[in-house]
């Protein structure tokens, strides 16, 4: 079992560490603090280094001081350890550190995982990376505390769009349950995490809302958005983060598509469906990838190419899932 050799190999490590993907969400965040956190308690010399800074949303996660955004300098780790991580692109400017490791370590849950480690444990049944960790932690014995159960329970909520996403099982709720009777305050992170956002990304709600186009009697949805409309909102990019959900929301829509224009030719591209099409499959004809209710990509060139092909795979996608089902 790759997870005994992963055990044994953080327990003879020094130095560790930990590495979530870039534009890390709720699950890279929490699993990466939660298993610092641990790891800490076994005396061990672990750090998280991120692409960028932490979001707001995020900023109450216990352990964040242990975290730091990569400069492009770090020392040698005995250890390294990608989470929730698909790729070694998904690791951008921090790819560096990885590769100079002794030992390097894959822990996720995405079906598209191309398993670029020494050790690798893609478990794509887990709902979130956090359910992964959880085990990890209890396998190497050490008790949980409220600080890693407020930072688990943080990666699994925010996985699963707080429980109510297909991904979650049984097991899901077991962990939840778990994490509650060692200190989570859920009220609190429930209203921290879904019911709270900045005026400025509720402006640009509906600037996206004002861009969306719907196709195919309402099953596909498509919004847009610009730097200029950032801008215009006064938001930060972390203010993008959701925002595909508007369109995924209307009862009639299958597929939303979010594609965030950035700068002339860049473009970031979310996918979400909800009960049968396979955005993981979709995403990944344009080098991306993800699950199969939630993928995304990053495609070069212009904005109404892109919109035109993604159409059109999107339109195959639902015909065949109609005929398969």
């Amino acid at each position: 079992m790759v997870l005994n050799h992963i055990i044994s190999k953080i327990k003879g490590a020094k130095s560790i560490a930990i590495l979530p993907h870039v534009s890390a969400d709720g699950d890279a965040l929490g699993s990466s603090l939660a298993l610092l956190l641990a790891l800490k308690k076994l005396n061990k010399d672990a750090a998280v280094y991120l692409e960028e800074e932490i979001p707001f949303i995020y900023s109450f996660l216990p352990g964040k001081q242990h975290a730091e955004v990569y400069s492009g300098r770090a020392k040698e780790f005995d250890l390294v350890i990608a989470l929730d991580t698909g790729d070694m692109e998904r690791l951008g400017e921090r790819s560096r550190i990885f590769r100079e490791a002794l030992i390097t370590v894959n822990l996720d849950h995405h079906n598209t995982n191309t398993e670029f480690a020494f050790y690798n444990h893609v478990q794509t049944r887990a709902s979130a990376v956090g359910e992964i960790v959880y085990q990890l932690i209890k396998m190497l014995g050490v008790s949980l505390d409220a600080d890693i159960a407020t930072c688990l329970y943080v990666a699994v909520a925010t996985d699963t769009g707080g429980f109510r996403y297909g991904n979650t099982t049984a097991v899901t709720h077991q962990i939840a349950g778990d994490l509650v009777n060692n200190g989570v305050n859920v009220s609190d992170i429930n209203q921290k995490i879904f019911e709270s956002v900045s005026l400025q990304k509720v402006k640009l709600m509906g600037m996206a809302i004002n861009s969306m186009e719907l196709f195919e009697n309402n099953k596909i949805a498509f919004i847009t958005l610009t730097d200029e409309m950032v801008r215009k909102a006064g938001a930060k990019e972390e203010d993008c983060d959701g925002i595909v959900n508007l369109g995924r929301n209307i009862y009639s829509v299958e597929v939303a598509a979010m594609l965030r224009m950035k700068g002339t030719d860049l473009i970031k591209v979310n996918l979400r469906s909800k009960n049968y099409v396979d955005v993981s499959a979709i995403a990944g004809m344009y080098s991306g990838g993800g699950h199969k209710r939630a993928a995304g990509c990053i495609v070069t060139g212009k904005i109404e190419d892109l919109k035109e092909k993604l159409l059109e795979d999107i339109k195959e996608a639902l015909k065949n899932s109609v005929i398969r089902g």
